[in-house]
C-alpha cells in the first residue's frame, strides 16, 4: 500500500493504533469506552460531577457541595430512605417537601451516548421533573452505566420484575440553553450535581 502511495504521490497520512500500524479510514473507528463516552457527553449538557472511590470519599465530596451552595441547614426532597443514613451526620432536614433547596436521589442508570440520567418513579414518585426543586444530587455507581436507553429500559424491565416502576424519563438538560435547540425542546434545566460511586 505504501508502495502505490509513493508511487502515485499520495501523501495522504492513515491513522495509526497505539502500535503504529495503519488503519484504514474505511474501518470502523475504536467504539469509546462507556464510562469515557458518558463523561464527555455529562459535561457537553453542563452536569457536575465528582467521582469518588469509596463511601468516605462519596461523604467528603457531598459536604463540599453543600458548603459550596450553602446548602448545610436547608432541606433536602429525598424519597430513599437509605439515602439519609449515609448522610447522618448532616444538618440537613430529609422529607418530601416540594420547596425544598435540592433533590436528593439515587437513579436507575447513566446513559453514556447521551450523557443522561434514566430516573423513574423509584426516584421521584408521581412527580414531574419540572415539580421537583431546581438543585439535584444524584448518587450513583459506576455499573449503573450503559449504552443506550434502550439497554436501559430492557434493564428496569429485568430489575424491578413483575412491579415495573412508572414516571421513566432521562435527566439530562443541566443548564439553560441559551440558544433554541430544539433537542432540548420541553426539557425542564436542573443544576445537577453527580456523585458517582466506584464499585467495579
Amino acid at each position: 500500500m505504501n508502495f502505490i502511495k509513493r508511487l502515485l504521490g499520495l501523501e495522504t497520512k492513515e491513522d495509526t493504533d497505539e502500535y503504529g500500524n495503519e488503519i484504514g479510514k474505511f474501518m470502523p473507528k475504536p467504539e469509546m469506552p462507556v464510562d469515557e463516552e458518558f463523561m464527555i457527553n455529562f459535561k457537553k449538557n453542563g452536569g457536575k460531577f465528582l467521582y469518588c472511590e469509596d463511601e468516605n470519599e462519596l461523604r467528603l465530596n457531598f459536604f463540599e457541595i453543600l458548603k459550596e451552595n450553602h446548602w448545610e441547614k436547608c432541606e433536602a426532597y429525598c424519597s430513599n430512605l437509605e439515602i439519609p443514613k449515609i448522610f447522618e451526620h448532616t444538618k440537613l432536614k430529609f422529607n418530601k417537601n416540594l420547596s425544598a433547596c435540592v433533590f436528593l436521589s439515587d437513579c436507575e442508570f447513566l446513559i453514556s451516548n447521551t450523557g443522561a440520567i434514566l430516573v423513574s418513579s423509584c426516584q421521584m414518585g408521581d412527580k414531574r421533573l419540572a415539580d421537583l426543586p431546581l438543585n439535584f444530587i444524584i448518587i450513583a455507581k459506576t455499573s449503573q452505566m450503559i449504552k443506550t436507553i434502550g439497554e436501559g429500559l430492557q434493564k428496569i424491565n429485568k430489575k424491578h420484575n413483575k412491579i415495573l416502576p412508572t414516571n421513566i424519563t432521562t435527566i439530562k438538560t443541566f443548564e439553560e440553553k441559551k440558544d433554541s435547540d430544539f433537542m432540548t425542546y420541553g426539557s425542564t434545566p436542573k443544576n445537577l450535581y453527580l456523585l458517582l460511586l466506584e464499585d467495579l
